[in-house]
């Protein structure tokens, strides 16, 4: 029997900017591409490609390109919802969902970020759980870095190698 323990994690972070803000970084292909991805395709359900400031919608599909990486390690997944506000719902490594959802608590804005569904992996190297843990923590940190209009902390630099490879 599987241990339900291990296919799922949260996190939460929460953010000094408005709650209109966050949700379009994380709603928009350039609002991603700012804080966490090399380039950010989403394509609608009659596969037209939407502009950098276009919103994302339920149903479509997108392709993920990250930095310090060639083109061929890419990400490939759907959007299963976005409501325009507060919640975003897309699938994701290993066939895992990851729930993103805002609101505002004592003055500040508070994203929850739940990542389920994660694949059992026999060998730690691969550890989904572990990896996708640490790495949604590093970009959120990166985007509240952004957001509070400090340093981008991600390896922009194509020729040095990452030390995940």
């Amino acid at each position: 029997m599987e241990d339900s323990r291990w296919n799922k994690f949260k996190l939460c972070a929460d953010y000094n900017a408005d709650m209109r803000s966050l949700y379009l970084a994380w709603a928009t292909p350039g609002g991603l591409e700012k804080w966490f991805l090399r380039k950010a395709d989403f394509s609608t359900i009659a596969g037209r490609t939407r502009s950098s400031d276009e919103h994302i919608n339920k149903d479509d599909h997108y392709t993920w390109y990250w930095h310090g990486y060639d083109n061929d390690v890419l990400q490939k997944g759907k959007v299963i919802e976005a409501n325009g506000h507060d919640l975003l719902k897309f699938t994701f490594t290993g066939d895992s969902i990851v729930t993103v959802s805002f609101k505002n608590q004592n003055g500040l804005t508070i994203i929850d970020l739940d990542q389920n569904n994660i694949p059992p992996e026999d060998d730690p190297e691969k550890n989904l759980l572990v990896q996708c843990q640490i790495g949604w923590t590093f970009y959120l940190t990166n985007l509240k870095s952004i957001i509070g209009g400090g340093k981008d902390l991600r390896n922009r630099r194509v020729g040095l190698t990452s030390c995940f490879k």
